[in-house]
């Protein structure tokens, strides 16, 4: 067992709790103390889990959630003091994957990470012809060979296959790569971009991504 979790929390007992409770159970933990730290960490690292608290000193976890939610970054289980029915509700329809109230029992919560765990372990393939992309792994593969892409090419890759008979406009491809820490991609760099991963993906041509003159992009399925 080597799954990397992240905890947003800024409470440094529940900080100290956890890190000693998770890495007995051999997990490698990780910690961000307000929502910016979070943002700065999952653009730059992966992670299976997020457990995230909703009260953070610079902005609120529903926020976050929704966020880690439309780039399907890892599965989230909220650690929150707030049990009132309206934000069980609002944390279940953003798109968490549990939602736990303090204070906890040490015990439930680690099943309850395991139980999230394993019903997200199945390793999901999206193909569009000789193209394979795993997006709980990150993975891209060619002919069953990966390739290294980026995080931009990625995620145009991942908008694309959100609805895969969608005739994509370029301003809706570029809604879709804005990246996690919020930094700002331009027309034109979603123009390079998209050359650099037709060239990865052997996709001179346009077999797999097709240009839909005056419009925008679509998959070739």
């Amino acid at each position: 067992m080597n799954e990397t979790i992240l905890l947003i929390e800024d409470n440094e007992s529940i900080i100290m709790g956890l890190e000693y409770l998770l890495t007995e159970e051999q997990y490698t933990f990780l910690v961000a103390k307000t929502k910016k730290e979070a943002q700065d960490l999952l653009a730059g690292r992966q992670v299976d889990l997020v457990l995230l608290d909703v009260s953070l000193p610079d902005g609120n976890g529903f926020d976050l959630c929704r966020k880690i939610k439309e780039h399907d970054i890892a599965p989230v289980i909220f650690l929150t003091a707030k049990d009132e029915e309206k934000d069980v509700v609002l944390g279940f329809d953003l798109g968490a994957d549990d939602y736990v109230i303090k204070p906890f029992r040490n015990r439930e919560l680690v099943s309850r990470i395991r139980n999230v765990l394993r019903r997200t372990e199945k390793i999901r393939r999206l193909t569009c012809g000789n193209i394979v992309v795993e997006p709980d792994t990150g993975k891209v593969y060619r002919d069953g060979e990966p390739i290294a892409v980026t995080k931009l090419e990625y995620k145009i890759l991942m908008t694309l296959f959100s609805n895969p008979h969608k005739i994509f406009t370029r301003e809706e491809i570029l809604n879709g790569i804005w990246d996690m820490a919020g930094n700002f991609v331009n027309d034109n760099t979603l123009t390079v971009t998209m050359k650099r991963l037709r060239e990865k993906l052997g996709d001179k041509e346009g077999n797999v991504i097709v240009t839909v003159r005056g419009i925008g992009y679509r998959l070739n399925l």
